[in-house]
């Protein structure tokens, strides 16, 4: 508790001292402070261009012994696309060795048309997770098509704390008492898995997408690690009907989207919005049926006009059952979320469940006039459904934390994450990666 509280106190210091950083900046450009109660007097003059900011690339640029003699062509130059060698660490996988590429592209007008993402990586951990993925988030000219999709291929080894929020519950059976898992005994599973998705949206109207789309999810060699006479796999899968050594997770996806905000990689205005239906159906393959309602949305206030990047972000995430089941290792729950970001604080699948929420606020704030620096503190809640005694909405478990930004991409808003998180029973850790959780 007291670490806890020194931490805390280490947020509020950082807070201010950013605060106070922005102040003084705006006094000494005489730029009225009062810039969100004064929006219609801002001049396009007065807003930061993208050559006034300072990313990774230009402080590599300038320490660069062959200087480049032609500097007026450098920007022409810069690709949007992110090289890191990816060294991660975070509770869920240990520390992590790999490297990652994030790139942006427009295909059409940036006046009407979203940044296209797309990202891959190879990544090895200390904790013997192999992962290698392609990802894309694309969108045609004019926005009338945007297609999204992902194929991966990973080895992984997945912590376990069985099913609901770790609260004690009272006259539960003893297989119940092994879902429930109150002392928090950490299992480990290991498994292999073939993952393939691809989702296409058609614009209706401005910002407006309504879409469809395929997922096929395969989990091979799933098994609990240690001499243990029953786990929360073993249990669960009896209890289900499901074969607790491999499964088929396929479907198809009925999607609506709503989308206004200004980059994918790093928003400060705008909201994302979607809202899909997956069916497992055992006609494309799948264990069995099952029907998941995932609802996703974002909004993004920007409190400065001069200070773009000056952000409160908000994030809500569910996956609710609407019918049929999942097999243990498809559980929404903690990280859950397509992107794995959900949860800064806990363990990836610390809490699952037949239903989940997620729901976080995060405050972004410059520190450095060029956005080189900037800095964010943030909190967060989660609530299950396990079908035993935790109650949606009812019994929540939260987290926080803080962390800096370092711009790494200028063209592309790719920012260099490092937070600091922490949860309730002990589970704490530091968390590092491109672009924002959300």
């Amino acid at each position: 508790m007291k670490a806890h509280i020194q931490f805390l106190f280490c947020i509020i210091v950082c807070i201010l001292l950013g605060l106070n950083n922005v102040k003084a900046q705006l006094v000494d450009q005489n730029i009225p402070l009062d810039t969100v109660q004064q929006p219609k007097t801002l001049k396009q003059n007065q807003i930061q261009q993208i050559d006034s900011l300072y990313d990774v690339v230009d402080a590599f640029k300038a320490i660069n012994p062959i200087k480049n003699k032609n500097k007026e062509n450098f920007s022409k130059k810069r690709s949007p696309i992110s090289y890191l060698p990816n060294i991660n660490y975070n509770p869920s996988i240990g520390f992590q060795i790999g490297v990652k590429a994030v790139g942006g592209v427009y295909f059409g007008d940036k006046k009407n048309t979203s940044m296209s993402v797309f990202a891959t990586a190879l990544n090895y951990t200390t904790k013997g997770i192999a992962v290698g993925y392609l990802f894309h988030d694309t969108y045609t000219k004019e926005n009338n098509w945007n297609l999204k999709g992902s194929l991966h291929i990973a080895k992984m080894v997945g912590l376990d704390y069985g099913i609901g929020l770790g609260m004690p519950l009272e006259n539960l059976t003893d297989e119940e008492q092994i879902l429930n898992n109150p002392e928090r005994i950490r299992y480990v599973n290991n498994y292999t898995v073939y993952g393939f998705s691809e989702r296409i949206y058609k614009q209706l109207t401005d910002n407006l997408f309504l879409g469809a789309g395929i997922y096929i999810d395969l989990k091979r060699n799933i098994k609990t690690l240690g001499d243990f006479e029953n786990t929360p796999l073993d249990v669960y899968s009896d209890r289900k009907g499901y074969n607790p050594h491999m499964n088929n997770n396929n479907g198809l996806m009925l999607n609506v989207q709503y989308m206004t905000r200004d980059n994918p990689n790093n928003a400060y205005k705008g909201i994302y919005s979607d809202i899909v239906l997956r069916a497992n159906q055992t006609w494309l393959g799948s264990s069995q049926e099952g029907f998941q309602l995932l609802t996703d949305f974002r909004k993004y206030w920007q409190l400065s006009n001069y200070r773009p990047n000056h952000v409160l972000a908000f994030w809500h995430y569910g996956s609710f059952n609407v019918g049929g089941d999942q097999g243990y290792l498809d559980l929404p729950g903690t990280g859950k979320d397509p992107y794995a970001r959900s949860g800064r604080g806990y363990t990836n699948g610390y809490f699952r469940g037949k239903s989940f929420a997620y729901t976080e606020i995060e405050y972004r704030f410059p520190i450095l006039r060029n956005q080189f620096l900037s800095g964010v503190v943030f909190a967060n809640m989660q609530t299950i459904d396990d079908e035993i005694g935790s109650k949606l909405f009812r019994q929540w478990q939260p987290a926080g934390g803080a962390g800096l930004r370092i711009l790494f991409n200028k063209l592309t808003r790719t920012n260099l994450c490092i937070d600091y998180a922490f949860g309730k029973f002990g589970q704490k850790g530091l968390f590092l990666g491109l672009n924002e959780a959300f």
